[in-house]
């Protein structure tokens, strides 16, 4: 029964499907598989010949950028050593001068070669629209039926194929943009790419080695990465649900109908966003000094008799950049949920006023659950943020005071950790394990918390 399940269910599938990849391998015939080296040939014998010659200079473009002389191909085959050739010192005799012959260069190596290997997958993506295209416009002239030519298959990406060509420029961008350094990066992660030993021109692949480091504990990096890692989960929990609960309180108390001039309460707590972020941090940070405008303040009026430690210890410089952005982060959260406040439906709270309900129960059983519902999405966001939170912390703390070792600070983040790594001390392997990491680790926490929540589970069934 099961067996005759499947069967029926695969049955089904080549009928929605008909000119799919399987179906043309398997019953094209002679010409489709010649089109298979020869891309394009099912389209042109079809009758549609621009398209077929669309495809085979595609073909013959990405074939000859591969087998050209320093093309695809010869990047590709120096990945697995990364090159070995190191800049030679060369007297010439004709002219009594030394003269220099570049070496190899790992990096440009190892981008070019993955450069060339996602040229690669473009062909096979080509390769395979150009088979089914080319199977369709036989199949549709065998059956006597109309073929698309040139124009009409334009005309069709304004119709029933517009999807394709809206979602074309972002998918090319996502590509170029995104996953090619992407990939770059986390190859350099597998790599001894750094200042250490003069690993800047030529290095080698390590394998795991560069992970292991920096899970070892016992190591220095190790500790440094276990006590980043713990500040930045909790940064991004405090700064995240801080800013969420008490944002929603202010925007419930200026909702309040006994409030007056909601609308210039909300504009004075929103010059926070109207300010520049870094503006407003760097003359935070001047302020916070130690001979900074509030020490003296403070000195002046006998209210202590030191100078706070405002960026010099570790714990009052932990709870500087909480309160700080709450004072940043407050007002988008006030935005967010003033809008929803005022689409809650004014008979619930009605109902449950008769009912005899306190303002906690209308709170914790009407409003909070409704604005949940609701903001899931955007608290998944806002965590995700605050973990990748660089300004607040580079601009007002710059990561200090330093911490275990000389690279991380007691206020660094992974990110801002990162960023010394690669930027101050040239370890670009090491930032690529913490970034590698930082993605994993995001990217599995936010869809298995979106996925898990009413926002998903239950788009329009929130009553």
């Amino acid at each position: 029964m099961s067996n005759a399940l499947t069967k029926a269910a695969a049955s089904r599938n080549r009928a929605a499907e008909p000119y799919s990849l399987f179906s043309a391998l398997r019953g094209g015939g002679p010409v489709v598989w010649l089109s298979c080296l020869i891309m394009g040939l099912g389209n042109i014998l079809g009758g549609q010949i621009v398209l077929g010659l669309i495809y085979l200079a595609i073909e013959v473009g990405i074939i000859r950028f591969l087998v050209s002389a320093g093309g695809g191909i010869y990047w590709i085959s120096m990945l697995p050593s990364l090159g070995w050739r190191e800049q030679e010192k060369v007297f010439n005799e004709e002219t009594f001068v030394y003269e220099y012959v570049a070496g190899d260069q790992s990096q440009l190596i190892l981008l070019y070669g993955i450069a060339s290997l996602c040229v690669v997958g473009l062909l096979v993506l080509v390769w395979q629209s150009s088979v089914r295209s080319g199977y369709k416009a036989l199949c549709l002239k065998k059956e006597g039926k109309h073929v698309p030519n040139f124009r009409q298959s334009l005309k069709s990406l304004l119709d029933e194929n517009v999807h394709k060509l809206l979602m074309f420029p972002p998918t090319a961008c996502l590509a170029v943009f995104t996953v090619l350094p992407l990939l770059y990066m986390m190859s350099m992660a597998f790599t001894n790419y750094s200042k250490e030993g003069d690993h800047l021109v030529l290095f080698d692949w390590v394998g795991l080695d560069n992970f292991i480091a920096i899970f070892d504990s016992t190591s220095t990096i190790g500790k440094q990465f276990g006590s980043v890692l713990t500040w930045t989960l909790i940064w991004a929990f405090f700064a995240t649900f801080l800013n969420f609960f008490l944002g929603t309180i202010v925007a419930m108390i200026i909702n309040r109908k006994s409030i007056r001039f909601k609308g210039l309460w909300r504009g004075c707590l929103s010059m926070t966003i109207a300010v520049p972020q870094f503006v407003s941090l760097m003359v935070v940070r001047s302020m916070l000094q130690p001979e900074g405008i509030i020490n003296r303040m403070l000195l002046n009026a006998g209210l202590i008799s030191e100078r706070l430690p405002f960026l010099t210890d570790a714990t009052w410089a932990r709870v500087l950049v909480i309160i700080v952005n709450l004072w940043v982060g407050i007002p988008y959260t006030i935005m967010q949920v003033t809008g929803i406040l005022q689409n809650i439906p004014a008979e619930q709270y009605e109902a449950a006023t008769i009912d005899g309900a306190n303002v906690f129960q209308i709170f914790f059983n009407i409003t909070l659950p409704y604005m949940l519902f609701v903001l899931t999405p955007y608290i998944i966001t806002q965590f995700t943020g605050n973990i990748n939170n660089f300004n607040v912390i580079y601009l007002l703390t710059r990561g200090e005071p330093m911490g275990v070792g000389n690279s991380a600070g007691d206020t660094d983040l992974l990110i801002t950790w990162l960023y010394k790594l690669s930027v101050d001390q040239q370890k670009y392997n090491l930032a690529a394990v913490i970034g590698i990491f930082t993605f994993v680790v995001l990217s599995i926490v936010s869809l298995i918390t979106y996925r898990s929540s009413g926002s998903y589970k239950d788009e329009e069934g929130f009553k």
